[in-house]
């Protein structure tokens, strides 16, 4: 048994902090609000994200960060990945020297353009073998029914990707492992912003040949920025790219897909923020990939165009019309 601290208790937190809990492991998850907390000691449950999911006796919650961290030898981080540097930098001090970080988080941050990693990695000044990613499909409520799922282990180490891989195998969540970090994160990243684009095909009432379409253009598109930086090709074919893409981009589930189709009904952003509070983070980080593609020279128009849709720059309908009216080439290119 090892000792788990989860930052925060959002719904993939949860999620996983369940799989951790099923895999013999003693999780404190860390939640802002003492309501939150009270409903997971008292009554074993996150009734905000999960009414009538009975969570594990071995889940506990406090509001206090030094007592989900004291003797914790892992710590996974699950916030809104706009808000990590912030949140990490109040919470890096109490982190145990010799614990491993693990990132749940698919995003790309605002400015530096830095992945989720790179920011741990900037704030805590914790070396490669201490940072580990998790990436796949995913969906959390589907991952509280225990439902057959696999994600990837990402760390540059792999024995220490090995140690993290076997503390959530559970009965129903198989996890692989990898070293290619940077492929994992950047796979998880963009498919929330193809799942937007995909959201807003269907909201506008388009059928299968063309939300096909956009996920394979999003999947080129991901891959080409990817290869470009490093990353292995062949992740992108894995479960942390194809795999995370068709679930994000398939599933009503889907925070980023369901953001999508209500852009494609002709909701404005503010509007659907308005109405929710589940961060999409395809919606918040859109600018951030479209960034980093063009500080490394990479065509990225699904990035581009589904910016502009969430600035409310362009509608959806403009954003469909303008990918037909680009210019032919050869698939390759």
């Amino acid at each position: 048994m090892a000792k788990v601290a989860v930052f925060s208790a959002g719904s993939w937190g949860t999620a996983f902090a369940l799989v951790l809990a099923d895999a013999g492991n003693d999780v404190t998850m860390w939640a802002r609000r003492e309501e939150v907390v009270a409903n997971v000691n008292d009554k074993h449950e996150n009734s905000d994200y999960f009414p009538g999911v009975e969570l594990p006796e071995s889940i506990t919650a406090t509001t206090d960060p030094g007592t989900a961290l004291d003797g914790a030898e892992y710590v996974v981080l699950s916030v809104p990945s706009q808000s990590l540097r912030q949140n990490l930098s109040e919470w890096a001090p109490l982190i145990p020297a010799d614990a491993v970080l693990i990132s749940l988080m698919k995003g790309v941050e605002l400015g530096s353009t830095k992945r989720m990693s790179e920011v741990i990695a900037e704030v805590t000044g914790a070396g490669p073998e201490r940072i580990a990613v998790v990436s796949g499909p995913n969906l959390a409520p589907e991952i509280v029914r225990r439902e057959p799922a696999a994600s990837v282990i990402a760390c540059e180490d792999d024995e220490v990707a090995h140690r993290v891989q076997k503390l959530c195998h559970s009965r129903a969540f198989r996890p692989y492992r990898s070293t290619d970090v940077l492929g994992c994160e950047l796979g998880g990243a963009y498919k929330n912003v193809v799942g937007l684009a995909v959201g807003m095909a269907v909201g506008l009432g388009f059928g299968d040949n063309t939300t096909a379409s956009v996920i394979t253009r999003g999947l080129a598109e991901t891959a080409r920025l990817a290869m470009k930086l490093g990353a292995d090709p062949l992740t992108l074919m894995g479960l942390a790219g194809l795999g995370d893409l068709v679930a994000t981009c398939s599933s009503p589930l889907s925070r980023n897909r369901t953001f999508g189709e209500r852009l494609g009904q002709g909701m404005t952003t503010e509007e659907i923020y308005a109405t929710t509070k589940q961060v999409a983070e395809g919606a918040k980080s859109c600018k951030s990939i479209l960034d980093l593609a063009r500080h490394n020279g990479v065509d990225a128009p699904i990035a581009e165009h589904v910016d502009a849709v969430v600035r409310g720059e362009i509608s959806a309908r403009d954003m469909m019309d303008a990918f037909i009216a680009r210019d032919t080439k050869a698939e390759r290119d």
